[in-house]
């Protein structure tokens, strides 16, 4: 078991915010987190950040921007990290082994990222580069061509799973209506996303519009410690364990209708603390593609190979079913900031796990999961959290 603790949080909402200032987005989801878990600027010996960037801005050196939005963390040793669409989690990753080394007392992750100030082709170019540019980068269609590739292998070997990335798409929606932070909060309905339309083009082989996750701006954080504190105005949030499984880059190297590397964190870190699948209340993971959630039914078990289909259309992970997936909307609805996504699932989860999930919360929800992903699930990060005694 990890010995950290979640002990505070903060998120902005997600969307296409107009001429929005880093700094100012960084301190919308810092003060919260700040607050929340009942410390002062002075009480944090750490700072890390996640910030992909890649181009969408052009200010880098990032981690010394906290600071700038903060001036009480003007001497905390602060750390900018980055692994593609997995950046929060790496955050993460580096924040916990600081605390659990004891090196740091108390450490603040901020995952943060502006997408929509540059435009739709840079946007294009700056994500492919989460590909392998040496044989992936010509993709016509972005990073969106690269699950284009994937969803159109698993549709040759398996056939038409239309209906099950319509149903993922319209789940995630109408779970997304409930999330405040969400950057659309609308239910689209299993109709709108199976069919193609004006309003729903395809966009990457059998991939549509509404199979893809939103181009997000937004910010998220948290502050970890090794244990609960006194004076927090929300409970804690413990690891049971963390894993991370890394993969190799190029699709032309793997089975592309398989996550090999995902399916290794979950049941590497399933293990690790202790649990089976079915001891889970919910799991927030990596839909960037509903392709992607799709092959994640597979990766975590919750189907053999080629049958992951099933899994939404008998309605198992729906939010009233066995084992809801995605109940804050998910990447597809609550949106894609990629240096914010995977402390944003961590938030999520933390409130799911505390009682303060607003209209998104399940019931009795006592253990969840989070699995966030960089790149095409090569790296893997899955987090298994309970309410801390």
């Amino acid at each position: 078991m990890s010995s950290s603790c979640i002990i505070g949080w903060g998120h902005t909402p997600f969307g296409k915010l107009d001429a929005v200032d880093a700094e100012q987005l960084i301190r919308d989801a810092v003060q919260p987190a700040l607050d929340s878990a009942g410390l002062q600027t002075q009480d944090i010996d750490g700072v890390f950040v996640g910030h992909y960037n890649g181009g969408f801005m052009p200010q880098d050196f990032t981690g010394a921007l906290v600071a700038m939005a903060v001036p009480g963390l003007r001497h905390v040793p602060a750390v900018r990290l980055e692994n593609a669409c997995a950046t929060g989690s790496a955050a993460i990753w580096a924040a916990m082994d600081a605390v659990e080394s004891g090196r740091v007392r108390h450490a603040l992750v901020v995952g943060f990222e502006i997408m929509n100030a540059v435009p739709g082709a840079k946007i294009a170019e700056t994500l492919l580069r989460c590909s392998y540019v040496k044989e992936e980068a010509a993709n016509p269609a972005g990073f969106a061509g690269v699950f284009g590739t994937i969803a159109a292998t698993y549709f040759e070997r398996f056939g038409d799973q239309s209906d099950a990335l319509a149903a993922i798409a319209a789940k995630n929606h109408a779970n997304g209506v409930k999330n405040p932070f969400a950057h659309m909060r609308r239910d689209l309905g299993f109709d709108f996303c199976r069919h193609p339309s004006d309003k729903n083009p395809f966009v990457a082989g059998p991939l549509k519009r509404s199979d893809c996750s939103l181009v997000s701006d937004g910010a998220a954080a948290l502050v970890i410690s090794k244990a609960p504190v006194a004076g927090a105005r929300v409970p804690a949030v413990r690891w049971k364990s963390r894993t991370q499984v890394n993969e190799y880059l190029p699709l032309s190297r793997r089975d592309p209708t398989r996550f090999e590397g995902a399916a290794m964190a979950w049941h590497k870190g399933l293990d690790a603390a202790g649990v089976s699948l079915g001891d889970l209340s919910f799991v927030e993971t990596h839909d960037c593609f509903t392709v992607a959630e799709l092959l994640e039914y597979e990766a975590m078990g919750l189907a053999p190979h080629g049958q992951g289909a099933r899994v939404i259309l008998d309605g198992v992970t729906r939010i009233d079913g066995a084992l809801p997936v995605n109940p804050s909307g998910g990447l597809k609805s609550r949106g894609h900031p990629i240096g914010a996504t995977g402390v944003s699932q961590h938030v999520m989860a933390a409130m799911q796990l505390t009682g303060e999930a607003g209209d998104m919360q399940l019931p009795n929800a006592r253990l969840g999961a989070v699995f966030n992903m960089g790149g095409a699930a090569v790296a893997n990060y899955l987090s298994v959290l309970e309410r801390a005694a």
